[in-house]
Formats: structure tokens, C-alpha cells, sequence
């Protein structure tokens, strides 16, 4: 690998690492957040903060706003909304660790999905076994928050599915902001409502935008930076580490205490979705891709 190369790389995963632990930072701070103004009204602000930061510079342009054009986009915003609403309050009821493992199955099992390999099928039964040791075995666990979990799940697959597809209809950003203003929208009235019993203080408006900015500004803004750096293999292989990101800041800033069942369980699974990962074949480069990587 060539040194220029090889710098990109470790600029790129080390900027990754980053926003994982920013994404994780911020879930913890909206954890300190929820039980005073609850979890609508923290979703609400996280998704004001991104609306905020896109739309200046992605506004749709009126003349293409159809719905054949947009509905990937508007289902993108209601996947983000149920994703964001299920999860945060799967956090208030399980904690931010078991909260991220479990929601980490729907992206592992999407890319697991089409695959025939003995090893993957092999990595989604450990990470099975991972989830049964953090939920099943204490007998403490809130069931409706392992049901909001496993909705975060399913909705964090949908919203890759139709990322994709809106990355693929829409130019730049211009779906995202679609989806974020969307999701704003479905979010708004549950806010609203939630005023009356919400407890506001200059600290909690504070937790509020450092959620909007650690869990949605920061990442979407360096992810185009990463992926020009790093393969979207590596990218996948960072993430999966995750939820064990999200149990250190579950200890040090919500106090959670895991035992050592529910610790193997984080540790299983990421290890489970890193091999799976890290062990796929890369589809083999075109013609082109070759010529164009032996001209850089």
C-alpha cells in the first residue's frame, strides 16, 4: 500500500472512531436528558439540529418535488423518526449498552442477509446467543424496552435500504434533508405534547443541542470525508464495535453497572459482526476501478 495511501486510511478510521464515539456521546447525554423533558422532545431537538444544518445548503428545488421522485425520501424520514423515537427510549428503560447492542442485530443481519457462507450463518447464531445472555438471563430486563430496541433495529435496517436508494435518486444531501424534515414533522406533535409535564433548565437546553450536534451534525457531516478515505468494508468493521462504545459511556456518564454475563454478551456480539465482516470477499474490481487504482 502506498504511504499517501496508507495515511488516508489511518486519517479516515481514526476520523471514524471519532464519530463513533461522538454518536455514542451524544446518545448517553440524551439519556441524562430524557427523564426531564422525555424522549420526543430530545428526537424533536436532535432532528431541529440536523434540519437546521442542512436545509441552508440542500434545499429541494420546488419545480422536482413529486412524489414519485420523493417518496423514497419521505419513507426515509419515517424510518429515521421511529428508529431515533424507539431507540432513545429503549436507553431510558435498558440502558445505553444493551439499548445499542440490540439495535446493532438490524444492520448485522441485513448484511448477513444474502450471504451462503457456513462462517456468517455461524456469526449470526453467536450473536444471537449474545443478545439471549444480555436479555434473557437476570430476569431484570424491561420487556417493552427490548421490543423498542428490536424496533430500532428493524428501522436502522430500513433507513440503510433507503439511504441508499435515496443516494441514488437524489443529488447530495437533498434526501437526507427531505427525510429529516419529514421526521421532524412526525416528531413535532409528540413534543408538543409532551411540554406540559417536560422540565426545562438552562443545562437540559444545553444536553439538547450537544445531542442535535454529537449524534447528528457531526457524523453526517465527516461521513462523506471518511468514506473518500477508508472502504466501506473498514467503515462497517468500525461500526461494529460500537455498542461496546456505547457501554463505556453508559458507565461513565449514566453509571450503568453490567455484569459480567451482559459484558460477554457486548463482547460477543461485536466480535460476531466484526468477523462476519471482516472476513467477506471483496467483489472484484472492474476494468476501470483497476486502471484508475494503478494511476493514484
Amino acid at each position: 500500500m502506498p504511504a499517501s495511501t496508507r495515511r488516508r486510511t489511518i486519517v479516515g478510521a481514526s476520523t471514524q472512531l471519532g464519530t463513533e464515539v461522538s454518536i455514542n456521546l451524544g446518545s448517553a447525554l440524551a439519556g441524562v436528558a430524557i427523564p426531564s423533558v422525555g424522549s420526543p422532545i430530545v428526537v424533536a431537538a436532535r432532528q431541529l439540529v440536523m434540519v437546521v444544518v442542512l436545509l441552508p445548503f440542500y434545499r429541494p428545488r420546488r419545480a422536482l418535488l413529486t412524489w414519485r421522485r420523493l417518496w423514497p425520501a419521505v419513507a426515509l424520514g419515517v424510518s429515521l423518526a421511529v428508529m431515533n423515537l424507539s431507540f432513545y427510549e429503549a436507553v431510558h428503560r435498558l440502558g445505553l449498552g444493551i439499548a445499542a447492542t440490540v439495535e446493532f442485530l438490524g444492520p448485522l443481519l441485513l448484511a448477513l442477509a444474502t450471504s451462503r457462507r457456513v462462517l456468517d450463518v455461524v456469526c449470526v447464531f453467536v450473536a444471537g446467543a449474545g443478545v439471549v445472555l444480555l436479555t434473557g438471563l437476570e430476569g431484570t430486563v424491561d420487556g417493552w424496552g427490548i421490543a423498542l430496541a428490536l424496533v430500532a433495529a428493524a428501522s436502522w435496517a430500513a433507513y440503510i435500504l433507503l439511504t441508499r436508494r435515496v443516494a441514488l435518486g437524489l443529488p447530495g444531501l437533498e434526501g437526507l434533508t427531505v427525510g429529516s424534515v419529514v421526521s421532524l414533522a412526525l416528531i413535532l406533535p409528540l413534543a408538543v405534547l409532551g411540554l406540559a409535564s417536560a422540565t426545562f433548565s438552562w443545562p437540559v437546553v444545553g444536553l439538547l443541542l450537544a445531542v442535535g450536534l454529537l449524534s447528528s451534525a457531526i457524523p453526517y457531516a465527516l461521513d462523506t470525508f471518511i468514506l473518500r478515505r477508508i472502504t466501506a468494508r473498514l467503515y462497517a468493521i468500525i461500526t461494529s464495535f460500537g455498542p461496546v462504545v456505547a457501554a463505556v459511556f453508559g458507565w461513565l456518564v449514566l453509571h450503568e453497572r453490567l455484569g459480567w454475563v451482559q459484558l460477554l454478551a457486548i463482547v460477543l456480539v461485536c466480535v460476531a459482526a466484526g468477523t462476519a465482516i471482516a472476513t467477506q470477499r471483496p467483489a472484484p474490481a472492474s476494468e476501470l476501478e483497476r486502471t484508475a487504482e494503478s494511476l493514484t
